[in-house]
Parts: structure tokens; C-alpha cells; sequence
């Protein structure tokens, strides 16, 4: 999938562009964080006009599957019936957005993506930089007209980007990105899965990193430094989780915007970690 940053992302100033057209747009606020994992108040007080909330948790996760970790992946029908609730169209570009480090947008984007539905874009710098650009927000719900998206691949973790599983994470790449911050890749706090630390061999990259300090990505010089310094350039085959494969997608999209094609882990530390076989590293 060697892609570039026009690909992945809009900026606020193109979005409001393409909205001033008038051209048929959906836009998707994904709102959701670790400590706020449902967004829909936040979405209810002010959102981007016309933009349809979608639940991470309940739309962008099947918690009926067991074994693969705290965020499984939906399967294709249920996001199909999902997409068509939000309004997804045939042929209409999607842009997702959110208000938490691209977490949100960039899970949507990678599911939306993998499950065969074409141009999804992530808003860059998220709700922040709509607003940034002196647009206004909309309260309350929206009721989107009914979708007619189809969905290509009924299941995701083989559908159309890359994806891990567990033993593949250790032998099937040559470079294994772990994009939780430092402290839970060096196993000295976790907060959210049983057992601290990483998988044997893993680097770490938070996912923050790749954000400039206002939540855009990085600039492309400096974004493609740092995935060289990582060793995720020129080739390698490269591979990325985080605690439940969430933030990970925002790594996934960060290094196609850059070019480089990274397959993603979705079960993540809580899959790994969830076997008292698999073994665990610590420190740095």
C-alpha cells in the first residue's frame, strides 16, 4: 500500500473546501480515549456540521469475539449495516475525526479501509484544527440519509491491509513497532492489561510522536526521520500494535502517509499478554 499524506489525511482548510463545494461528503466523529471511551456527550455538545457520531467501542469493536484481545475487529456485515446507519455512500469520499491524538479517526480509518471501502481520510489535527481554521461547530444529533455502501471483505484481520497475528508479529516482520508511550513499553506501568511490558524484539514508537505539538502529522521530512531511525524504511517489512490495536492504526497511517506499508496487529499487548505462554520483555 505505498500511499502518500494526500491519501490518509485532509487538512482542515481542504475539508472545508470540499464541503463549500457542495460535493457529497461523510464526515464521522469518532471521539474516543482511554479514560472517555464514549464520545457521544462530547459529540452532542458540539461537532462539525453534518457529522454522524460513531461508537469505537460499540460500532468500531466486536466484543463477541474472545481471544483476540480487547478491541476485536467487527466483522464485514455488522460494519456494512453499520457504515449505511452513518450514511456511507458508494463513491462518496469519507473523512473521520476526532478529538484524542488521532485514536479515534485513525481506528475508523483503518477498518472503514480494510473492510474494502475507498477514499477514507483521517481530518489532520482533528476537531482542533477545524476549529483552528475559524469554522464553527453544530450541537445536537444528525440523522445522516441511509447509506448504500458495500463492504468487500467480511473478515478484517484478512481483508484489504495487512494484518498480524500473534506468531507472525515475532517471525513474519522485520521490524515490530510497539506504539504504547515509553513507561508501558518499558513494562514500568500498566494501566489497562494484566501483565506490563512488550514483545520480545519490539521498538517502541508512541503514536503521539508522530503528531506535531498543535495534533497534525509530523511534516514529511521529519516524519520520514523518525521511521528511519526506527529502522522502518528502505524496505523493511514492518509490522505495529499498541495495547489493543487502537492507536497502533494511528502508526499504521502515519507511515503510509510517509510511503512505507505496516501491517497492524489488532489483538495487540492485550492478546499477547493474555497467554501466560508467550514470553515478555521489559526495559528498553
Amino acid at each position: 500500500m505505498a500511499s502518500t499524506r494526500e491519501n490518509v489525511f485532509v487538512t482542515a482548510g481542504e475539508l472545508r473546501e470540499l464541503i463549500v463545494s457542495g460535493e457529497p461528503l461523510s464526515l464521522l466523529d469518532v471521539r474516543w480515549s482511554l479514560a472517555e471511551p464514549d464520545g457521544e456527550q462530547a459529540y452532542l455538545a458540539g461537532h462539525l456540521p453534518g457529522a454522524v457520531y460513531v461508537s469505537l467501542d460499540d460500532e468500531l469493536t466486536d466484543h463477541g469475539i474472545a481471544g483476540r484481545g480487547r478491541h476485536p475487529l467487527p466483522t464485514g456485515a455488522d460494519l456494512q449495516a453499520a457504515a449505511r446507519r452513518w450514511g456511507v455512500r458508494s463513491g462518496v469520499p469519507t473523512v473521520v475525526y476526532d478529538d484524542w491524538n488521532r485514536a479515534g479517526s485513525a481506528r475508523a480509518w483503518w477498518v472503514l479501509t480494510a473492510a474494502g471501502i475507498d477514499d477514507v481520510r483521517i481530518l489532520d489535527g482533528g476537531l482542533a484544527a477545524w476549529t483552528a481554521v475559524g469554522e464553527s461547530l453544530q450541537s445536537g444529533p444528525v440523522t445522516p440519509g441511509p447509506g448504500d455502501v458495500d463492504v468487500v471483505h467480511a473478515d478484517l484481520y484478512r481483508g484489504a491491509l495487512p494484518t498480524l497475528t500473534a506468531e507472525e508479529a515475532q517471525t513474519a516482520v522485520g521490524v515490530l513497532l510497539d506504539a504504547r508511550a515509553p513507561e508501558r513499553f518499558r513494562g514500568e506501568v500498566e494501566p489497562v492489561d494484566p501483565v506490563a511490558g512488550h514483545i520480545p524484539g519490539a521498538i517502541n514508537l508512541p503514536s503521539t510522536q508522530l503528531l506535531s505539538a498543535d495534533g497534525t502529522l509530523l511534516p514529511d521530512t521529519h516524519l520520514r526521520a523518525l521511521i528511519a531511525e526506527r529502522g522502518a524504511a528502505g524496505g523493511a517489512v514492518v509490522g505495529a500494535y499498541c495495547g489493543s490495536g487502537v492507536t497502533a492504526a494511528l502508526a499504521v497511517a502515519g507511515l503510509a502517509a510517509a510511503g512505507v506499508e505496516a501491517a497492524l496487529y489488532p489483538g495487540s499487548w492485550s492478546e499477547w499478554a493474555s497467554n501466560p505462554d508467550r514470553p515478555v520483555a521489559t526495559g528498553e
